[in-house]
């Protein structure tokens, strides 16, 4: 990475609970995010509409090019479905 991690804390609200994974909108319209279930980290029983809250850095786009390996993965399972 050409950059140095600045993490920043934002808030959400969790807006879908399925069997593997939760949906998380941004407070102050900063996006959406869906996590696995194995990344949260809870003492509740999840509910839709429970605030949580992490520390997130930006994105970075590591190359140009994009992976081959992966574009060919997506283009085989979009054929099976």
């Amino acid at each position: 990475m050409k950059y140095t991690d600045n993490a920043r804390y934002m808030e959400g609200i969790i807006v879908e609970i399925s069997d593997g994974a939760v949906s998380i909108d941004f407070k102050g319209r900063m996006g959406f995010l869906k996590i696995p279930m194995r990344m949260l980290i809870t003492d509740y029983p999840l509910q839709v509409g429970q605030e949580v809250g992490l520390s997130m850095s930006y994105v970075e786009v590591l190359k140009e090019e994009p992976n081959e390996k992966y574009i060919s993965n997506l283009s085989k399972k979009d054929k099976e479905v």
